[in-house]
């Protein structure tokens, strides 16, 4: 990587070396972006596109902010230099293919929420609180406070507010 920055005649400012690479949290990269942000780098030169990013969607989102900032991104493995209009392309049509990735997700999911609710299966958080909205009134009736009440059953006490206030509206507003 040194022999090429030198054969391409650019200095080289900043150093990272991944350590930890499959870490979600990439503090050198995150110092690397930094320094771009400050206009400290004209170039980014890496290895490979995997080193830079853990997905296709982050990879884009940070090559985009680069060429935003008018700092350029090179991959050696791939032959990937984002400091020419070939390059440019390439990287216009692995934008492409990470929406065309994102939809096919997209797509997969809604399938597999309809497929679940077609055979009956109840969505969204699971019931936890609700399943001893009887035992809340109940108490609740015998004079015992709403704290003890979340204590005894072991569920918070903004669920047992919660069930007592839906219990007070549904009397307030009977079915006909």
């Amino acid at each position: 990587m040194r022999e090429y920055a030198t054969r391409r005649g650019w200095q080289i400012v900043l150093q990272v070396k991944e350590i930890a690479s499959g870490s979600s949290q990439r503090e050198r990269r995150e110092k690397m972006l930094a320094a771009a942000r400050r206009r400290e780098i004209d170039v980014v030169l890496v290895w490979r596109l995997d080193r830079w990013g853990r997905s296709v969607t982050d990879l884009l989102a940070t090559l985009q902010e680069l060429e935003h900032l008018g700092v350029g991104f090179v991959s050696l493995t791939e032959a990937l230099d984002l400091t020419t209009p070939a390059g440019r392309a390439m990287a216009g049509l692995l934008a492409v293919f990470a929406e065309f990735e994102r939809e096919i997700l997209r797509e997969r999911v809604r399938a597999g929420l309809e497929h679940a609710r077609r055979n009956g299966q109840r969505l969204g958080r699971p019931l936890t609180a609700a399943l001893h909205a009887d035992q809340v009134r109940k108490l609740h009736r015998a004079g015992i406070s709403k704290a003890e009440i979340a204590r005894q059953i072991q569920i918070g006490r903004t669920s047992v507010r919660r069930i007592l206030r839906e219990n007070l509206k549904s009397r307030q507003n009977p079915v006909a």
